[in-house]
């Protein structure tokens, strides 16, 4: 068992509500004693902070980084991303100079991330792992479409792809859509209409993951090998389309829905999808603000990624 001192934020709720005092935090059996470098704001949090769920006071804070005080899952002094596993929501989060989470709450993070890119890019990367290795079932050799490329879930899924082993991924994009941020992510473009409608020039694939829906589900479903399967991860484009029961009964095609709430996250799957965009080097919007400053800053409306500097709590 290890003891460490150290500031936190405890809270009822947002604004003037959030308090910074001291507590002694304990690490039992099973448990990491972390101290804290960064933390995200997440929409999780601030369900917390809006009184929907825990009424008494408590520390929030159910993503962060730090570095291991003690753990006999991680070397001590190794920077760990901490997540899952109730912290934040059923049990004391980050926000804190320290912090105490399940042992299984601890992920590694790939030497080549910077810590606050890990933060920023952490939800969307394990969208982009459930998308393309949990529901998707990539396999090493096949082709893979993901559509929508130019956004930052679907790039994610394209660097998923190339890491789990597919042989060539191939991005959809709209007719007037800068591609200029996909960079080598993929290995061809090419471009979806005004109207949704798939260039002919779209190559036969195994694995379509679709964040746009509409039109362009149809579209690509005429692309996908016999047995192959499509990830249907969004519908930016629509939320209806028309599938030709003939090609999908014909070619023996699965439809496969991506809903990552209903999704159980198994062992290994956050470092699994750090190790899987790490390459990708993508750099996310971030604003980076003192922890003192939170509660002035939690309906900030910025498009960046909030995080938390936590080094300043004392």
């Amino acid at each position: 068992m290890r003891s460490q001192e150290g500031t936190v934020l405890r809270s009822h709720g947002p604004g003037p509500e959030l308090a910074v005092e001291e507590i002694e935090q304990t690490a039992g059996p099973g448990e990491t004693l972390v101290e804290m470098r960064l933390a995200s704001v997440t929409a999780q949090d601030r369900t917390v902070l809006s009184g929907k769920q825990p009424a008494a006071a408590f520390t929030p804070g159910s993503e962060g980084f730090g570095v291991v005080v003690s753990s006999a899952v991680a070397d001590t002094g190794a920077g760990v991303v901490l997540r899952g596993e109730g912290v934040g929501v059923t049990r004391p989060g980050l926000w804190g100079r320290y912090a105490v989470v399940p042992d299984a709450a601890v992920h590694p993070v790939p030497a080549s991330m910077e810590p606050a890119t890990a933060l920023a890019l952490l939800t969307p990367a394990l969208t982009a792992h459930t998308a393309v290795r949990r529901v998707g079932q990539v396999l090493a050799g096949e082709t893979v479409v993901v559509t929508g490329i130019t956004g930052l879930v679907a790039r994610l899924c394209a660097a998923v792809a190339r890491s789990a082993g597919a042989a060539r991924v191939i991005g959809l994009a709209g007719v007037v859509e800068s591609v200029e941020r996909v960079g080598d992510l993929v290995d061809q473009i090419v471009r979806v209409d005004e109207l949704g409608q798939v260039g002919r020039d779209l190559p036969w694939c195994d694995l379509a993951v679709d964040t746009m829906g509409g039109p362009v589900t149809s579209g690509v479903l005429g692309h996908i090998t016999p047995g192959g399967r499509i990830a249907l991860l969004g519908y930016k484009s629509g939320e209806f389309t028309t599938l030709d029961l003939h090609q999908l009964i014909g070619r023996d095609l699965r439809v496969l829905p991506v809903n990552v709430q209903r999704t159980t996250l198994e062992p290994g799957a956050v470092g699994q999808a750090l190790a899987d965009i790490a390459p990708a080097r993508l750099r996310p919007e971030v604003e980076l603000l003192p922890a003192s400053r939170i509660g002035d800053l939690l309906e900030s409306a910025s498009g960046a990624r909030l995080l938390l500097d936590l080094t300043a709590l004392g």
